[in-house]
């Protein structure tokens, strides 16, 4: 390990063109979870793969879902419209209003970009047979279904930060919330603010631990086209000192906030966006690897997000327990087959055991099937859309179930599996 060395990650808002297309792929997942829950539909037989592109004043949805009756066209005598491959008909009418409904809350209302007059296009259609016959084997629910797809999944954690995140995406992510949080409480000329930014942090690590701050770069949009950069930078500055708090802004720090000027164009009027674009945003910012596959809109079948969130939550209980000071987590599947074919832990150098007592005590204490992983995070819920921007790791577990994958309730179980 290198012990004196700058990292650099990135974030971007939830006004950023793919993180839009984010927020309306997961508002999806969610719709469908609700209308399955309000239609007494096993939640456990949902299935939604969507995709959004958003462009100047259109937003196209597509991908492959398994419906409640509820978000169904029905023909004039009440019986469930069939499309023209003879598979049931999608109702576009509330996935349109969930998409509007999402642009609304990011703050959208430009001529060429505005959440009311927007075109949007729903373009679902029926979950493939091959895809559903490996998911859908069980014979109940007892029984473990098996994997949506093939893929790699990676779980990481460090000491830090409070969350357990490694300190560049932990404060990019932060300055940009509470810039959201401003400009959408309307204070001061942060109200002036548009949807649209990302950030960047430089970090300076010594000894291997963050030591303070090297560079700050920061791109937000504005609504006031008389700003200049020096303008912009005395708006966000002071958010940006709140943000990083304790940790140390470099007296030769560099700033580059709007360093292009004028950034009056945003969101997907500026660029088109899409959704899965962003997932080293979503993750860790580049200091640990990804397995490649994006979360947002994906029920949690599908173990690009079912077992990264799992690993994730293994990763954070292991360095919780004081197992190790860093974990990556490794996990492998096939599609159709329940079981992982390969768990893989790396601490770094920082370990307390060896990996191989964590790897067998972690098949000790979490059944890591899909439908092991979605009854030990319960998963089958409404909770998605509040993920799709600022990270879907690091954050608090809430009252609602949502980042359950947060919790430290495995620290105990993992030490006892250690012990044994």
């Amino acid at each position: 390990m290198r012990a004196n060395y700058l990292f650099t990650s990135e974030s971007v808002s939830e006004g950023h063109p793919d993180k839009v297309c984010d927020r309306i792929s997961d508002e999806i997942v969610d719709l469908v979870y609700r209308e399955a829950a309000k239609t007494g539909v096993d939640p456990w037989t949902v299935r939604i793969a969507c995709e959004t592109l958003a462009t100047t004043n259109r937003v196209v949805i597509a991908g492959e879902v398994r419906l409640p009756v509820s978000l169904l066209k029905k023909d004039k005598d009440g019986s469930v419209a069939k499309d023209a491959y003879g598979d049931p008909a999608v109702n576009p009418a509330k996935f349109k209003a969930a998409a509007r409904k999402a642009i609304k809350d990011i703050g959208y209302e430009q001529d060429r970009f505005h959440w009311k007059k927007v075109k949007i296009d729903v373009l679902l259609h029926a979950q493939s047979a091959d895809i559903a016959q490996g998911v859908d084997k069980a014979a109940d629910h007892g029984n473990s279904e098996g994997a949506g797809d093939q893929g790699i999944m990676f779980g990481y954690a460090c000491r830090e930060t409070p969350d357990l995140m490694p300190a560049p995406i932990y404060y990019s992510h932060r300055i940009l919330q509470l810039l959201a949080a401003a400009r959408k409480k309307g204070e001061g000329d942060a109200a002036k603010l548009g949807p649209d930014a990302k950030s960047q942090v430089t970090v300076r690590y010594v000894d291997g631990k963050p030591s303070e701050v090297d560079s700050i770069v920061l791109s937000t949009q504005h609504l006031d086209e008389s700003w200049d950069s020096a303008k912009v930078r005395s708006v966000v500055e002071p958010y940006i000192r709140e943000a990083l708090g304790d940790l140390k802004i470099a007296d030769d720090c560099k700033w580059y906030v709007n360093p292009t000027g004028k950034f009056v164009i945003g969101g997907p009027d500026g660029d088109a966006g899409l959704t899965g674009r962003k997932i080293i945003v979503d993750t860790y910012g580049g200091a640990a690897p990804h397995g490649g596959g994006a979360f947002s809109g994906k029920d949690t079948t599908k173990v690009d997000r079912s077992a990264a969130y799992a690993a994730r939550y293994l990763a954070k209980n292991v360095v919780a327990a004081g197992l190790a000071d860093r974990c990556t987590i490794q996990i492998s599947y096939a599609i159709g087959v329940a079981q992982p074919l390969s768990i893989y832990v790396d601490l770094h150098g920082t370990g307390k055991v060896t990996e191989d007592a964590v790897e067998a005590a972690i098949r000790k204490t979490m059944d890591l099937s899909p439908s092991g992983i979605r009854r030990h995070l319960d998963l089958n819920r409404p909770i998605y859309a509040k993920t799709s921007a600022y990270g879907h790791f690091g954050r608090k577990a809430g009252r609602d179930g949502s980042f359950s994958w947060e919790r430290l309730d495995l620290v105990k179980p993992l030490k006892d599996a250690i012990k044994a």
